[in-house]
């Protein structure tokens, strides 16, 4: 018989104290956030990182990126990979923040309501769920919950979300089976445990605080 599907709450009790309690520290930087998120699509961490710190060495301001030869900017962000698709959405997605707010300040998003803050967001060219949870979450403090490759893949998992539910209605389904304040913690703790433990390809089940309750628990095994 398949067990229940474990509690959020449990399954950041047993993956905190495997990992670490992550603390939410929002940088309050909305833009850069925005920028970020682009770069981090498809890439790792480190490329992306490298990525981001070339395009600020390279441009004093977001205008400089906004207005620079696309060519420019693809070179200047070729660590981060995808750059020739990158380039021009993260050129888009500023001239749009520009046109919509002069100033490049989004610290008005924090005292809207949350959804039409996320609606503000969603309306920016190429800016989906994750991108716009993700300034939300990280840069602004508010409650969202960004739902990456890890967090999916993990979720499906444990069944707290349907198999076949699309990545963008993942967000809406985990949102509402979660705490909002616990929204980043979630966030953290299973992108930690897909990345170290729950990995696309055999997952190490044998070493997986959550595996006595996991529906899926040797998916991979030989």
């Amino acid at each position: 018989m398949t067990p229940p599907p474990l509690a959020p709450g449990e399954i950041m009790r047993r993956l905190g104290a495997l990992y670490g309690e992550p603390t939410w520290t929002p940088h309050g930087d909305a833009v850069a956030e925005l920028v970020l998120t682009v770069l981090s699509q498809n890439t790792a961490d480190t490329n992306s990182g490298r990525a981001f710190t070339q395009l600020l060495r390279r441009y004093p301001t977001w205008a400089a990126i906004a207005e620079a030869p696309p060519d420019e900017v693809v070179a200047t962000i070729q660590p981060g990979g995808l750059a020739a698709q990158k380039a021009p959405r993260i050129q888009a997605i500023l001239r749009a923040v520009e046109e919509r707010s002069p100033g490049w300040d989004l610290e008005f998003l924090r005292a809207m309501p949350l959804e039409d803050a996320r609606a503000w967001l969603r309306a920016l060219p190429g800016v989906g769920p994750k991108t716009a949870a993700c300034v939300l979450l990280f840069a602004l403090g508010l409650p969202a919950m960004p739902v990456d490759t890890h967090v999916e893949r993990v979720s499906r998992r444990l069944a707290l979300i349907p198999e076949r539910l699309d990545a963008a209605r993942a967000h809406d389904a985990l949102e509402a089976i979660v705490d909002p304040a616990a929204y980043y913690r979630f966030h953290m703790l299973l992108i930690k445990h897909g990345r170290r433990t729950c990995i696309a390809r055999r997952p190490a089940c044998e070493r997986c605080p959550l595996a006595p309750e996991c529906p899926r628990v040797g998916l991979a095994a030989p």
